[in-house]
């Protein structure tokens, strides 16, 4: 599917969030062309890198980035980069972050522990952010006061319940970020 030539304006938006949270299954679910993922299995070697404990049945990682677009209306599209999760690869967030206007952080909340570098490294390259807990089958539903507080949010950042395997979900995830930006920037 080609880029209608009426588009004007590109935003990019970065996927973010730790390890097994869902950053690539998100980005799937609504790209609307087919993604790009570099998806690879885990091997032996990531044992004693990747915490596997609280994603038991993963198989693959990303190892660089996923790509989607996501077009908005005749003359907006959105570039979306979904970045890995490990904090081995964290140097490709720093070239997927350049030019990026927001990010959307994927949280797991019974693992909220490991958002907190996600956080620091978002918010250390100055990105504006929302936040989307996903919700995995059998996980306890938290109140989204109880994870903006564990999480130490300001009120100002927009938090949304989300489940990354659904198109309109992660459409509605990904509209928060938007309109926090455009309230932002107006």
């Amino acid at each position: 599917m080609y880029l209608d030539p009426d588009v004007s304006h590109a935003v990019k938006i970065l996927i973010v969030g730790h390890f097994g949270v869902g950053k690539t299954t998100c980005i799937g679910s609504i790209s609307e062309i087919e993604p790009l993922q570099t998806e690879e299995e885990i091997t032996e070697a990531s044992e004693g890198f990747d915490d596997l404990s609280g994603t038991p049945d993963k198989t693959t990682t990303t190892v660089a980035m996923d790509f989607g677009r996501l077009t908005l209306s005749d003359t907006l599209v959105l570039y979306l980069f979904g970045t890995p999760g490990q904090e081995r690869f964290k140097e490709v967030w720093e070239g997927l972050s350049r030019g990026a206007l927001g990010a959307l952080v994927l949280v797991d909340p019974e693992r909220l522990h490991e958002s907190f570098p996600v956080l620091d490294r978002v918010e250390s390259f100055g990105l504006t952010y929302a936040i989307g807990v996903n919700r995995f089958d059998g996980t306890i539903d938290y109140p989204l006061d109880e994870v903006r507080e564990a999480l130490n949010l300001s009120d100002e950042t927009p938090i949304v319940n989300c489940d990354v395997r659904s198109q309109q979900s992660s459409a509605k995830a990904l509209i928060t970020l938007v309109k926090h930006l455009m309230a932002i920037l107006s």
